[in-house]
């Protein structure tokens, strides 16, 4: 028991890292190319707004009113589907047509009403490519998954970062991250296609993804841990 509250700490960073391992190995061994990468990554996205609305139903800030705050997240949760949903399912849709992946029908029967249209096309764009990624990059799927759920069951919850955290600040929380992280990902991934996906080039790209990502997270909690203090 001491052992495993010894190393409990470190466990999120090395989540990220195991899960950020498993590209290198395909890479090096299963010859993905610079699609499956970027895929790879773009399925994140998902996986960080899942975990984002997960923080907002549990962001629980002091000295805020209780009922407020509560009654706030019936309007900011479907907004953020909705929002981050469109903007996810137009860059995931980008990233096919791209490399030529979207030749399937991303949308079928009737148009949905309004805004939920977002919600509709991305998830015909997930089902496109879930369609086209080979099945041996989805257990590095389910490793982003997995590392995602372990930084938020043990900084957000057990740590106590939800005390702290305000729904309307996390609306905008993920856009910063994906937006600085994938499109230089996107911009990557596109150059080596360009010329031929050399297997040192992807390699390099997933390294320097890693050490991004090692970084976010850093500088991410560190900055809870001195604002709950």
């Amino acid at each position: 028991m001491k052992l495993i509250k010894k190393h409990l700490p470190n466990a999120p960073l090395i989540a990220l890292l195991v899960a950020n391992t498993i590209p290198l190995w395909g890479v090096a061994f299963l010859n993905w190319d610079a699609f499956v990468i970027v895929a790879l990554y773009w399925s994140e996205n998902l996986i960080i707004g899942f975990y984002n609305v997960l923080k907002i139903a549990f962001a629980r800030p002091k000295n805020a009113p209780y009922i407020v705050t509560h009654l706030s997240k019936l309007f900011l949760i479907p907004f953020f589907v909705i929002h981050y949903g469109g903007f996810t399912a137009i860059h995931g849709l980008f990233v096919l047509l791209i490399f030529k992946r979207g030749e399937g029908q991303l949308m079928t029967g009737d148009a949905w009403p309004c805004v939920f249209v977002f919600v509709q096309m991305l998830l015909g764009v997930i089902k496109q490519m879930l369609s086209v990624i080979p099945s041996a990059a989805r257990p590095a799927i389910i490793a982003l998954f997995a590392s995602h759920g372990i930084s938020f069951v043990y900084n957000y919850l057990l740590k106590g970062e939800f005390a702290s955290a305000k729904p309307n600040q996390l609306m905008g929380a993920p856009y910063s991250r994906v937006v600085v992280m994938h499109i230089s990902i996107l911009a990557g991934g596109f150059l080596l296609v360009a010329i031929g996906s050399p297997v040192a080039l992807l390699l390099m790209l997933v390294v320097l993804k890693t050490i991004v990502d090692i970084k976010f997270h850093l500088r991410e909690h560190r900055k809870k841990r001195w604002a709950t203090r």
